[in-house]
């Protein structure tokens, strides 16, 4: 007996097949083999066309199945992770009305600024727990904008994963989380926020239905069975944004818990057992996969959007032709700890939440034609973003949030000495590394949804931890250092740009 799970990124889309009485992957693909494109029509501005993950995705489950030697049939419950934040919009017959407005994408930062003023900022932190900000409501509301047309054809928005799931079944449902993480959802009311949906005269009815995280969210089309070699009537039983699954994935479920990834972008993910939020916005707080009426568990979430595809651009951009991640890595621990003073400021994806919701764009500190070279600049782009994320768990530390260890995937960022040891030396942190990722998290989702697995406890048994990275004494103080040097450039800037610290 074996679960899918299919995680919808924006790098790529990954499918992972897990044995349920082991608790082992048996089987996993990714597709495409290099990064997704990524449309950027205007500066700002990123999109990526949903057709595309389902065609990535159905390449993926293939794949999978292939590796795993099994018959898809004996496949009995399937779970969706996905990129949050963006938005997907169909007609009546279920056809998209244009490419998906993704995560990284800042052109609605105005329509939260405005909400939040309007609806008012109590109002919006005490009921949403977030300003509306560059969420998916806001770019909805752009959307009624600037393409009204469009928009009255609209029948129904969908975060991404609600829209695999519609691929996937013909029925368009959604989540609470996903709800919340759209900024749609009122936590002191337990329903979608009426200040919001009045504000930006959006009508219920786009609104999907709501079904449970774990649970039947529908089951699948015999022609989308017959096409990827699994049963008709599968149950898909979960369903969670990449974050929140990521810290399901670690079994990071209760208060004080902390995971973190270090993909294309960033985050320190941390799980609130109380209504709390940060005055200022600049983390983000959702309702957790577990989180209920009953059970207060929410997600307060630090996000850098310029993590992992600031080193893939120093790759692509300033190493030698050919270079793969492994030797970047090498190049990068060659160079000495602060990188003789050159800091690089990785804000180049779009808006900051943490900084205001602004968008400063990617800089270069300190830079000397005579001192710095290629190596010096591949540490001082993984260095500067360690120091984005100890920057925003600073901001996570006033909220309450003590982070003592870390829990990650053992993928993408995590994967660079230089970046695992930074990390963990200038903020004080135990690191700990596990085999898993989004998918396989994904498949033990849906494993506690379909009632295969009676807890998490069950469901998490076999996960393994293979690396702990403890704190190194001897060079705290000069990660410290670096960091104080980068910060006092960001500090400056920031001031530059009237940016509220």
């Amino acid at each position: 007996m074996y679960l899918l799970g299919c995680d919808i990124g924006s790098s790529s889309v990954k499918a992972s097949i897990v044995d349920v009485n082991t608790g082992l992957t048996v089987g996993a693909d990714f597709y495409p083999k290099e990064e997704a494109p990524i449309k950027a029509v205007k500066p700002g501005w990123a999109e990526q066309e949903p057709d595309d993950w389902w065609k990535y995705l159905k390449i993926a489950i293939q794949g999978a199945i292939a590796g795993a030697g099994i018959q898809g049939t004996d496949i009995k419950a399937i779970g969706i992770s996905y990129q949050m934040h963006g938005l997907v919009l169909v007609d009546k017959k279920m056809e998209v009305l244009r490419p998906s407005i993704i995560w990284c994408d800042s052109r609605a930062v105005p329509y939260g600024e405005r909400a939040f003023k309007n609806i008012g900022e109590k109002q919006c932190l005490s009921h949403l727990l977030n300003s509306p900000g560059n969420f998916t409501a806001s770019k909805l509301a752009w959307v009624k904008e600037y393409e009204p047309e469009l928009f009255r054809s609209v029948h129904k928005f969908m975060l991404p994963g609600d829209f695999i799931a519609m691929r996937m079944t013909g029925d368009i449902v959604t989540t609470t989380s996903g709800l919340s993480e759209g900024i749609f959802w009122d936590f002191k009311n337990e329903k979608v926020s009426a200040d919001l949906m009045t504000y930006f005269g959006f009508s219920n009815d786009l609104i999907p239905e709501i079904r449970p995280t774990f649970g039947l969210q529908g089951e699948l089309l015999g022609s989308v069975a017959a096409e990827l070699g699994l049963k008709k009537g599968t149950p898909v039983t979960y369903r969670a944004g990449d974050q929140p699954n990521n810290a399901l994935s670690l079994n990071v479920l209760n208060p004080g818990e902390i995971a973190a990834t270090g993909g294309t972008s960033g985050v320190v993910y941390g799980v609130n057992g109380k209504v709390n939020y940060d005055t200022l916005s600049r983390v983000n707080t959702f309702a957790h996969v577990n989180h209920s009426p009953e059970q207060t568990r929410l997600g307060v979430l630090l996000c850098i959007n310029g993590v992992g595809i600031l080193n893939s651009w120093v790759k692509k951009n300033v190493a030698p032709e050919g270079i793969t991640y492994p030797e970047l890595n090498e190049v990068a621990a060659g160079v000495p700890i602060g990188s003789y003073g050159l800091s690089i400021l990785p804000f180049g994806n779009g808006a900051e939440r943490m900084l205001q919701n602004r968008e400063i764009d990617c800089s270069i500190h300190g830079l000397n034609f005579n001192t710095h070279s290629k190596a010096h600049i591949a540490r001082a782009a993984q260095e500067g973003i360690v120091f984005s994320f100890k920057y925003g768990m600073d901001i996570m530390n006033e909220m309450g949030i003590d982070i003592d260890v870390i829990r990650a995937g053992n993928a993408n960022m995590f994967l660079s000495p230089v970046f695992r040891d930074t990390l963990s030396g200038v903020t004080g942190t135990v690191i700990e590394l596990y085999d898993t990722n989004g998918a396989v998290g994904a498949a033990k989702g849906a494993g506690i949804g379909a009632g295969i697995y009676q807890s998490p406890e069950e469901a998490f048994a076999s996960l393994k931890k293979i690396d702990v990275i403890e704190p190194d004494g001897l060079k705290a103080d000069k990660y410290c250092a670096a960091y104080t040097t980068w910060k006092e450039r960001l500090d400056k800037l920031m001031a530059d740009n009237n940016i509220p610290m």
